[in-house]
């Protein structure tokens, strides 16, 4: 398809950079991006759909469109059968109802997770001033396998991928949130998960999967990215050692926030 917007491209790229990295087996992990209208520019918008009426009605994103991933389709598809693959939902003026306007072509739907997504959208719109656009859920090996050693502690999970590596730290200073496992595709889940995600970027599923929020495609895939990357060092580390030898101070942490400008709750900061 010619002249694509160019967060179409970004939103495609994106799905198919989760898809090599290994983080979307089948028809695993979503996306959603809150794109301006002026921006789908070169779409034909379809204007007839019928409207999905949603659970929870969420008035900031009232008129809002959304590019989404489609429920049951796969992330490696996303390249070659775009408009199959993925779609646009339009939120109606109340923010209480959604239609598809473009994509999910042969009968297709959002992703089964949308009503965790549009709250997230929402929480963080509204926390953000409207920065926030990306919601990303996918599957990480790494941090998946750490919830099933580790008990769904958010002190312990921030603590202990920060000291893998400095990167952590700056790239979510305010720590990540964590779940027990929840059924999937619930209300129940949506709701938990926004009420985390007013106090954290990321959010992990425990036994399932990781949720980050972000201001555009970069920062978004990267702290996905840098979650697992200092999960992965996890671990490797502790399949060598049943406790690691030597690991950043308190000090070592206070000196970086000072150095780069960073807020890091004392909750996270206690003495080993």
């Amino acid at each position: 398809m010619k002249n694509r917007p160019e967060s179409l491209e970004r939103f495609i790229r994106m799905c198919s950079d989760g898809w090599l990295q290994g983080w979307h087996e089948y028809h695993g992990g979503n996306l959603t991006y809150r794109v301006d209208k002026e921006a789908l520019k070169g779409l034909i918008l379809k204007e007839d759909s019928e409207w999905v009426k949603l659970e929870k009605q969420l008035d900031n994103l009232s008129g809002d469109y959304f590019f989404v991933t489609g429920s049951g389709k796969t992330m490696r598809n996303a390249e070659l059968y775009p408009e199959d693959a993925l779609g646009i939902i339009e939120m109606d003026d109340c923010g209480g109802s959604y239609r598809i306007v473009w994509g999910l072509e042969n009968g297709g739907k959002p992703t089964s997770e949308i009503p965790a997504h549009l709250l997230c959208q929402s929480v963080k719109k509204e926390a953000t001033n409207g920065k926030y656009r990306l919601v990303y859920h996918a599957h990480p090996v790494n941090i998946i396998s750490l919830s099933f050693v580790f008990a769904p502690d958010e002190v312990k999970f921030t603590r202990e991928l920060w000291e893998m590596e400095p990167e952590c730290a700056m790239t979510f200073p305010n720590g990540m949130g964590v779940l027990p496992w929840m059924v999937p595709g619930t209300e129940e889940l949506a709701e938990k998960t926004g009420e985390k995600m007013k106090e954290y970027d990321v959010v992990l599923w425990a036994q399932h999967g990781l949720v980050v929020a972000g201001e555009d495609f970069d920062s978004t895939f990267g702290l996905m990215h840098t979650v697992e990357k200092g999960a992965e060092i996890l671990v490797k580390t502790m399949s060598m050692t049943p406790g690691k030898q030597v690991i950043p101070t308190v000090q070592n942490f206070k000196d970086m926030a000072e150095a780069f400008h960073l807020e890091l709750p004392e909750k996270f900061l206690y003495e080993k």
